[in-house]
């Protein structure tokens, strides 16, 4: 069964517009089923993953792009970044002989934007439209409509499952194929997604030779979703030095497998942490990668606070992603207090903040820091406590609505 994307509102306006339009993101998201379903009978399709039409683009761009001329969908363009070169040239020339017809000739699909983006950003300005593709949202599943999330964004009074269903949405996952698999699919599923991770993208385009290693950094970073990111921490449980971690965390941000939230600057910055927090994007694949069985042992798991807080930092994420808006002004907050709140959305209007708690039974002592964003001279506007609770409902004597996570 299809079930269409936000983006596709926006990608389309795109194509409409720039001559190409790269879809990225991480995975098995859904990039290539996405685009060939918009795409028009005339346009070709054609996958980088072939290695005998890899060879072709890497030793003659020039005779790839003629056997397959636009309207194509280049699909794994991650795997020749420099047919981007050729891309351009060929881009160049449609303007200048027919300006009114250059769009919408080349659509691009990558899965590792770390590659990918250093030939994209050489491009001048009005050459092409960038996308970030995730997997699904809840919005997207429910077939809701998707505004960015903030605090007073209409979600309406739809009574969720409870806590326990909840935590079934967070530990499946929501990658395509992993959305309605059993638990020995889902299982395999993940086994499967990092094994070709590692192989195909971390062994062979990043050059990483210590897969074993890596793995390890990779499970140690899902143990510490939620947390304040710690370099040195990392480095040494992995046995690596700190300028390594810091290099195959950056692979691992920009190939989405995971998140930095900034920490908010404010106008008192020496109060402040600075530290960003680490969120994977994928709440399955964390539960995978930290050992729980099924949504029962995680629910009533150590990680059940930090893994809930990830699923609702991530769905937030997708609801701008998913608008082709960015998540620039997306924060949390720490102080050298360690009082702490999880989202501050900062807008040109005023702060709206977010705390996420797994509770039911949601209290004002919940969101008692919120309080300390008067001290920054913006407006502290309505917050938003996001919980396990069964409907929207106001915090007593406060601005502060209590909204179950699922409605995100």
């Amino acid at each position: 069964m299809f079930i269409e994307r936000h983006l596709k509102m926006f990608f389309e306006k795109a194509s409409g517009f720039f001559p190409a339009v790269l879809v990225t993101g991480a995975r098995q998201v859904g990039k290539t089923t996405f685009l060939k379903m918009l795409a028009e009978p005339e346009r070709k399709y054609v996958t980088l993953d072939n290695p005998e039409l890899r060879a072709l683009a890497k030793e003659d761009p020039h005779g790839f792009i003629n056997r397959f001329s636009p309207p194509v969908l280049i699909d794994e363009i991650q795997y020749v970044p420099e047919l981007l070169n050729m891309i351009k040239i060929i881009i160049d020339e449609k303007r200048f002989a027919s300006p009114e017809e250059a769009h919408g000739l080349f659509w691009l699909a990558g899965s590792l934007p770390f590659e990918l983006m250093k030939g994209v950003t050489e491009s001048p300005t009005g050459r092409i439209g960038i996308f970030e593709m995730t997997a699904f949202s809840r919005s997207e599943l429910e077939k809701r409509g998707n505004i960015p999330f903030t605090p007073v964004r209409p979600v309406g009074r739809e009574r969720q499952q409870g806590k326990a269903e909840t935590f079934r949405r967070i530990w499946q996952g929501s990658y395509p194929k992993a959305l309605h698999a059993d638990a020995i699919e889902r299982d395999i599923f993940y086994s499967s997604y990092v094994n070709t991770f590692l192989e195909r993208d971390v062994r062979n385009l990043a050059k990483v030779r210590d897969l074993e290693k890596f793995y390890k950094f990779l499970k140690s970073c899902a143990a510490r979703t939620g947390r304040m990111l710690n370099c040195n921490e990392l480095a040494r449980d992995c046995e690596i030095n700190v300028c390594t971690a810091q290099s195959w965390l950056s692979m691992l941000v920009s190939s989405r497998i995971v998140f930095l939230l900034p920490a908010f600057a404010g106008n008192l910055p020496a109060r402040l942490v600075k530290s960003p927090k680490l969120y994977f994007l994928d709440t399955g694949l964390c539960s995978h990668l930290t050992g729980w069985p099924s949504p029962e042992t995680l629910e009533s798991g150590a990680m059940s606070g930090a893994i809930f807080e990830t699923w609702c930092i991530s769905e937030i994420l997708k609801s701008y992603w998913n608008a082709g808006r960015d998540a620039r002004n997306l924060f949390h907050y720490r102080d050298k207090g360690k009082r702490e709140i999880d989202l501050i959305i900062d807008t040109p209007e005023g702060l709206f903040p977010v705390e996420c708690k797994k509770t039911s039974s949601p209290k004002p002592d919940d969101v008692r820091h919120f309080k300390l964003l008067e001290a920054f001279g913006k407006p502290v506007l309505k917050g938003a406590l996001l919980c396990t609770c069964d409907s929207v409902m106001p915090l007593p004597n406060m601005n502060v609505a209590c909204i179950p996570a699922g409605l995100i």
